[in-house]
Parts: C-alpha cells; structure tokens; sequence
C-alpha cells in the first residue's frame, strides 16, 4: 500500500487518459460532423455509439478545444451554444443561415480595422470580438 501522495499521483495518472480519450471521442464527432452542433446532440450521439462520457464533460472538452482554437462556437437561434470544427486556423468571422445553418467562414479585415478603432476610442485594451451575421442562404427557399 503507497503513501496518501503516491495514491494522489496514482489516481491522477489513471484520470488523464480518460480525460484525452474523451476529448478524442469528442473531436472525432466534430471532424465527422463538420457542421455546427450542440453540446447536447454531440453527447446524445457519443451515447449512442457506446461512449462512456457524461454530459458536463462533453462541455468541458468543448470549452478545452474552443479555447486552443480548434473550434468555432457560434450562438443558436434558441440561445445555445453551437460548435464546430474550425475550417480556417486564423481569427474569422460567420455567416450563418438561419434556415439550413450553412455557415461561411468570412475574413474582414475592414471588421477589425474598426472594432479596434471603437474599442481604443473608448480607451479599452486587449481586445477581443466575436461577429456571427445571420441570414437566409441562396440554397434556401424564399419566404414560405
């Protein structure tokens, strides 16, 4: 039997691979998915392939993998978070239709002339902007 450390340090190492095979599990669906999806939905289908994961954890890995830059996340009509693997490894910008929600990655340069411009005018530093622009795609039929 090993000291309360070791046990510590043992338990800690038993948790990690967990943690990368279910951030893995998470990031194979968004790859496989390659459109804009719930937290929700992404859980119910890792589920339903036999995952071992619980929901609070497909947030987190979420949260882990928006934070490196290695998804997008874009705010529903309902309010709820949607994420995605990102299409393009610099900052951008979307388009999204609100019908079908075909997203186009958009890079603007004028956009972040003047974001910068209305933060500095304000006196605000380290700044950061997330624009999501919302319509009805061509794809799309016209109002029903």
């Amino acid at each position: 039997m090993g000291t309360m450390a070791q046990m510590a340090v043992d338990e800690g190492a038993r948790s990690r691979p967990r943690a990368t095979r279910q951030k893995r599990a998470v990031a194979t669906l968004l790859d496989e998915t390659g459109e804009f999806t719930s937290a929700q939905e992404l859980f119910a289908r890792l589920r339903a392939a036999g995952e071992r994961i619980g929901l609070a954890t497909v947030y987190s890995q979420l949260r882990s993998l928006a934070a490196a830059g290695e998804v997008d996340s874009v705010r529903g009509d309902s309010g709820e978070t949607l994420y995605r693997r990102c299409g393009s490894p610099v900052h951008h910008h979307h388009l999204v239709c609100r019908r079908c929600g075909r997203t186009v990655e958009l890079a603007a340069p004028e956009l972040e002339a003047l974001a910068r411009r209305l933060g500095e005018e304000q006196g605000f530093s380290e700044l950061h902007h997330v624009v999501e622009i919302t319509g009805v795609c061509p794809e799309c039929p016209g109002p029903g």
